[in-house]
């Protein structure tokens, strides 16, 4: 398994969003930072935080985030065996960006529920950055006029 900064180094520079992808790519990832930006955690509090996610599924999203440099995991040498899994700064550092995507899939969700036809798009407004449009209604949009 080749680790985050190898997977970063071989992606042309114009796929900026592709090395992130290899990094926070899974179906799980974002929910374990979202467990961590907490606070440490045992395994067996992330697994009853995530109560949907296998115990094999968790420790390999767990072994490929500490291979990507965003987790740190402690073993404290005791009886039964005590494992810790903390943010480094780099995995901190999705703080902001592990925000804005709760927010978003929880105004998505609610959105998709009032929505009465399933193919129906949703209209567009201004957002706050100029390249990139929201929908109307979306928590992140800059309402029109500012």
């Amino acid at each position: 398994m080749r680790d985050g900064s190898e997977r970063a180094e071989n992606t042309p520079e114009y796929c900026a969003v592709e090395s992130a992808m290899e990094v926070l790519g899974g179906r799980w990832k974002l929910a374990i930072l979202k467990e961590l930006m907490a606070g440490t955690r045992r395994f067996s509090e992330l697994k009853r935080a995530l109560p949907r996610i296998t115990q094999r599924m968790l420790t390999r999203q767990l072994r490929e985030m500490e291979t990507d440099g965003l987790v740190i995991r402690t073993v404290y040498r005791e009886v039964p065996p005590k494992v810790e899994y903390s943010l480094t700064e780099i995995g901190r550092s999705l703080d902001r960006i592990a925000e804005q995507l709760d927010t978003w899939g929880r105004w998505y969700r609610t959105a998709r529920a009032v929505e009465t036809g399933a193919d129906r798009e949703f209209p567009v407004a201004d957002s706050r950055d100029a390249d990139t449009e929201l929908p109307i209604g979306h928590p992140l949009a800059t309402p029109r006029g500012r």
